[in-house]
């Protein structure tokens, strides 16, 4: 299905009937990813998914976008699709948005239950090698800009860029690695504790993406979090091991198998 937002086309997924559970995908990621999901719960619910802008099918934005810009969307797609109360399952960056999201004021809608599936949003701090990484990139991508250089040796910034970037960064158009960085750079943990309603935390005991020391973080802010943990699994805790993460939603939101 297709959809304009504020001019951008979204492509978005729904499946089933009853109350709506929105899904918000991870950074780098896309809709397909949650075909489990979606025949799990389109049984008893309205399956609702997005794919956010500059991600599958959906256009990029035209400009670089930070976090709140992507709440900005959520809250405006939802509203398009007249949606007055919503439960939200939120992988990686997915869930960040939706930390953000629970600390706005007047939503248009009422938020049912909440589901944060090896979120983002809690910034890790960098050790001594990392930040002087990061000071010899910055000091060499100044260098490599000044105009005489960039003459001589064309191909060389981006070669930096590609030996020092991440693979999401690396992937990305030119707006959406802006985006990567305004979205990576924002630290939530000072939002947490404000979250008052239930959350459900679902982690992979291997996950080094988003690691289980953030979703324990996570569980010791929220006032009313529970954390269940899914031995051996990575960042990709819903897929890796999908039987026991539906034994995980089944019991939380009370459907039969």
């Amino acid at each position: 299905m297709n959809i304009s937002i504020n001019n951008i086309n979204i492509n978005y997924r729904s499946e089933g009937a009853g109350e709506t559970l929105v899904l918000l995908h991870g950074w780098g990621s896309n809709i397909k990813l949650f075909d489990g999901i979606f025949d799990l719960m389109s049984g008893q619910y309205n399956v609702l998914a997005p794919d956010m802008p500059g991600f599958g099918l959906s256009q990029e934005p035209s400009s670089p976008w930070c976090v709140d810009d992507y709440v900005d969307f959520v809250i405006d797609f939802l509203k398009s699709l007249n949606i007055k109360k919503a439960s939200f399952l939120g992988h990686s960056f997915g869930g960040r948005g939706i930390i953000k999201l629970l600390n706005r004021p007047d939503l248009p809608f009422e938020i049912d239950k909440l589901v944060l599936v090896d979120s983002a949003g809690i910034k890790p701090e960098k050790n001594f090698k990392q930040k002087l990484k990061l000071r010899v990139y910055k000091l060499s991508k100044g260098v490599l800009n000044l105009a005489p250089v960039k003459k001589l040796f064309p191909d060389a910034l981006e070669n930096l860029r590609k030996k020092n970037g991440s693979a999401d960064y690396n992937n990305a158009s030119p707006i959406m690695r802006q985006c990567l960085v305004k979205v990576v750079n924002e630290d939530l943990t000072h939002l947490l504790p404000s979250i008052k309603q239930p959350v459900l935390l679902i982690w992979g005991s291997n996950d080094t993406a988003t690691p289980l020391s953030d979703g324990k973080l996570m569980e010791s802010l929220m006032p009313e979090a529970g954390l269940a943990v899914i031995e051996g699994v990575g960042h990709y805790s819903f897929i890796e091991n999908q039987a026991v993460f539906n034994n995980i939603m089944r019991s939380y939101f009370k459907i039969g198998n």
